[in-house]
């Protein structure tokens, strides 16, 4: 489904339409969006963007322009998550701070990696898959790893 409130740029490619989830979010021209993709409200993805089946980016996250997004990758946005509130209560929208996300422009993030909340991937850099990334990734660089550590540096370096 896609709703009524998201933005598309031109030319962007959405596999099959009726397979994916897009809610209020902005995407920029000739981005990709593959099957059972689900985007949530006021994300922002930049122009020249894949996004590979099953990715889930919820509220909080921005993808700059040329971003790769890989099969399974999950992003969060919730540092302290649960399904109530201290006294017992079901948690609303109004329960919870949502934390940033940034992915900077070239960046690329491997298939089923994790990336928590609150963080920077910066220009150029690269996710292993299956990585589980908690903090701030620095520019043409290579992290890998639970939790990912950077391993290296990407050799098409931007400057």
């Amino acid at each position: 489904m896609i709703a009524k409130d998201v933005k598309l740029g031109k030319n962007v490619i959405i596999y099959h339409k009726d397979m994916v989830n897009l809610y209020g979010c902005t995407i920029g021209d000739n981005t990709k969006i593959g099957t059972f993709v689900e985007i949530k409200k006021d994300v922002r993805i930049g122009e020249n963007c894949k996004i590979e089946p099953f990715a889930f980016i919820p509220e909080g996250v921005t993808l700059e322009d040329e971003v790769f997004i890989g099969p399974h990758v999950c992003f969060t946005n919730d540092k302290l998550p649960r399904a109530t509130n201290i006294d017992g209560s079901l948690k609303t929208a109004d329960d919870w701070e949502t934390s940033k996300t940034l992915v900077k422009k070239r960046a690329a993030i491997g298939a089923n990696a994790t990336i928590m909340c609150g963080i920077t991937i910066g220009e150029n850099a690269m996710i292993g898959a299956g990585s589980v990334v908690t903090k701030d990734v620095p520019k043409n660089s290579i992290a890998a790893g639970n939790p990912a550590k950077v391993i290296g540096k990407v050799k098409d370096t931007v400057k």
